[in-house]
């Protein structure tokens, strides 16, 4: 398979006409190699318009790794700049770790799973991807530990968002999350504009799966 063909192809009939245009982002998705963070055997698939499972050793994780065009959008919406302090909820393969690291200072990316930080440990290292601090935590309610951040994105839905996520961030940062529930979900973007002012735009409707112990809205029950 001629890959940079396959990648090539991916950002011109998938990735740019999802209103992916930012020529850096762009460039970025052929210098970080995508195929080098799915296992060997879907590596083929790599390019394909949809989400890939996580596969460790030759076994489906039960998680996934997200399209190339959500990928890429999200990382456009947040408008990173290179002295901004990310923090992602939702490691995954750690391809879009890879993605936030170069256009940032550093990347702060949990994930709940040991054996997929794991995984993503060591495709982002082959990668040459060296400003990134993984922790293995449940982050679907917010990671103080890592104080107060430029940008923090959320890799997987969310029913609920926790207000955890908008106090963790600076005056100015920006947080990019998918709220809702099936079949209706919405991605998000919130701009902390002020100590207690906070500014929300929805961005375009989607649906991908839900983050692990995503918060849940109240149940009525009779």
């Amino acid at each position: 398979m001629d890959f940079n063909k396959a990648r090539f192809n991916m950002v011109e009939q998938q990735i740019r006409p999802w209103n992916v245009l930012d020529q850096s982002i762009l460039d970025l998705l052929f210098s970080i190699k995508r195929e080098n963070f799915v296992a060997p055997e879907l590596r083929e698939m790599a390019f394909s318009d949809l989400e890939l499972p996580i596969r460790i050793d030759g076994k489906n994780t039960g998680e996934v790794m997200l399209s190339p065009k959500m990928e890429a959008r999200m990382v456009q919406e947040l408008a990173l700049k290179a002295h901004d302090h990310v923090l992602e909820i939702g490691t995954g393969s750690g391809y879009m770790t890879a993605l936030l690291a170069s256009k940032s200072e550093s990347v702060t990316s949990v994930e709940i799973r040991p054996e997929i930080s794991a995984f993503a440990k060591n495709n982002l290292k082959q990668a040459g991807i060296a400003n990134v601090n993984l922790v293995v935590a449940d982050g679907a309610c917010g990671y103080a530990a890592g104080g107060n951040f430029d940008a923090i994105v959320i890799t997987g839905a969310v029913p609920v968002l926790s207000a955890n996520f908008k106090n963790q961030l600076k005056v100015g940062g920006r947080l990019l999350a998918v709220v809702g529930e099936e079949p209706v979900q919405s991605a998000v973007l919130i701009t902390r504009m002020g100590d207690k002012e906070f500014s929300e735009r929805k961005l375009f409707e989607v649906l991908i799966p839900e983050l692990a112990n995503a918060p849940q809205p109240e149940r009525f029950h009779f």
